[in-house]
């Protein structure tokens, strides 16, 4: 897939905070960012609860069926230790369907309320797809290690962000700032791993 021409993806998502996170991670003038506002009818994917990568692959297969153009999906959610890998799989929708981040994130914290912060390790974790319209596709995961705040902190980002303080930082996701956050993130890994894969040369 290496070319000097303009390469379209489609992203298979409609949460507008990924959508401009992975524009911003693999940000490149050969690549021309399609998603759900360019397309009539866009399907509605019911995600399993099996694995991310069920997820990720179901949602790339699907839109790329539906557009015809190579799509890049992920999944992905937080894991935490004291909660035994929970939300996990369920991270978008943990306080129930349609809920919100900030349900989901403050249903975390009253689940953790007597957890002192020496236990409070989790991860992010992400597996990403890029499918093909000849049915061929590509996967890579990626994973940030860290703690889970005991209140919601910083602007920037979006999910559980607020209270994730990534491994060797004293502040959350959410106020490390961008540029930063696509140094160390677990979506960040995966999509350049995923694109080296692919020899898309765009790092």
């Amino acid at each position: 897939m290496c070319t000097n021409k303009q390469i379209e993806i489609v992203i298979a998502s409609k949460n507008r905070g990924k959508i401009k996170e992975i524009k911003s991670i693999l940000s490149n003038k050969n690549i021309r960012w399609l998603t759900y506002l360019d397309f009539k009818d866009w399907p509605k994917i019911e995600e399993s609860v099996n694995s991310y990568e069920e997820n990720a692959l179901k949602k790339a297969k699907t839109i790329a069926n539906f557009t015809k153009k190579p799509t890049l999906a992920e999944d992905s959610g937080l894991e935490i230790d004291y909660l035994r890998g929970e939300p996990g799989i369920k991270s978008a929708r943990y306080a129930g369907e349609g809920s919100t981040d900030l349900e989901n994130v403050q249903k975390v914290l009253n689940l953790m309320k007597d957890c002192p912060f020496i236990e409070r390790t989790a991860r992010f974790r992400c597996v990403a797809v890029l499918y093909l319209p000849n049915d061929k596709f590509f996967m890579s995961q990626g994973k940030c290690e860290g703690k889970i705040d005991f209140s919601p902190n910083g602007e920037s980002g979006f999910g559980y962000d607020p209270i994730f303080v990534p491994e060797g930082h004293s502040y959350t996701m959410a106020q490390i700032g961008i540029e930063e956050k696509n140094k160390i993130s677990h979506r960040a890994k995966a999509l350049k791993k995923l694109f080296r894969i692919v020899s898309i040369d765009i790092f």
